[in-house]
């Protein structure tokens, strides 16, 4: 009886807390078509486009302004931005990395980070993100293998970008999405190129990157969740995991394993806190004991 009233109360806040309300989302790259919609559905809120402001000038994933600051701080810069430019006191702002996975090394991977920001109740909350991209380049003498390298990469649901002799060139020729304007820009390129060669590249802007869109609104999806859970001691969202505690007990021989036995759930404003607990057993696969 209790679970279904502390459910109810979660729905009600839910339900009521952005509903109606503007949230600031300073985006030139499509965003809010990954963004928007899930927080709309989620929290009965109105993500708002702005504009008026060149994000690129805090960082360009082709590298001729380099990313000053760290993924997070950008987002939330670019959340401060937004919120200044609109004069709303809720903002949301989305920031990429991309990079070798975390795991072997070797496949391309995307880190996304979306960040809330409510002003009027002091409150930060983090929508996170990460998984395979489509994060290819090549340097090639000849346009035929540009035509390979495009066809491998899904061109031109997936657009490129080109320019002369080597990745740092700064000519430079992006959003390239359609064969006309590929063609041409490999053309282009080589008449300048020195040594015979292009760099050509996936552009990796939200717009121009179906793989990046998806983990983005994935990490919309994250923050959603987090926004929808709800401190059962001052009732502001954003309660949510804030450590993992191992020792789930293998269901064969009832030693603790490593697997997760515990999370331990905070407010990101009070002090409250609480355990949940798996009720459940570990795969012996997972044991040192029975598995060593």
């Amino acid at each position: 009886m209790e679970k279904a009233a502390e459910t109810s109360r979660s729905r009600d806040l839910q339900r009521t807390f952005y509903e109606g309300k503007s949230v600031a989302l300073l985006t030139q790259h499509g965003k809010e078509f990954a963004i928007a919609p899930v927080l709309n559905r989620s929290l009965f809120c109105r993500v708002e486009r702005v504009t008026g402001y060149d994000t690129d000038l805090l960082g360009t994933f082709t590298r001729e302004i380099p990313r000053q600051e760290k993924q997070l701080d950008t987002a939330r810069k670019k959340a401060r931005i937004g919120m200044e430019l609109s004069g709303l006191g809720l903002g949301v702002a989305s920031e990429g990395s991309f990079g070798p996975d975390p795991y072997s090394g070797l496949i391309p991977w995307n880190v996304e980070i979306v960040v809330f920001i409510d002003d009027e109740h002091d409150l930060e909350v983090v929508g996170l993100s990460q998984g395979t991209a489509v994060f290819e380049h090549a340097l090639i003498d000849c346009r035929e293998d540009g035509v390979s390298f495009a066809k491998k990469i899904d061109f031109p649901l997936q657009q490129l970008v080109v320019r002369p002799e080597g990745k740092e060139d700064p000519r430079i020729r992006k959003g390239l999405s359609d064969w006309p304007s590929l063609e041409a820009s490999m053309d282009w390129a080589f008449g300048e190129s020195s040594n015979g060669r292009i760099f050509i590249e996936t552009d990796l802007r939200a717009h121009a990157n179906p793989s990046r869109m998806g983990n983005i609104r994935l990490a919309t999806e994250d923050l959603a969740k987090k926004l929808s859970s709800f401190c059962p001691d001052c009732a502001l969202p954003g309660f949510w995991i804030l450590e993992n505690q191992p020792g789930l007990p293998c269901q064969y021989c009832l030693s603790p394993t490593r697997q997760i036995q515990k999370y331990i759930y905070g407010c990101l404003k009070c002090n409250y806190r609480e355990t949940k607990k798996r009720e459940e057993y570990a795969d012996p696969v997972w044991c040192d004991r029975c598995n060593p």
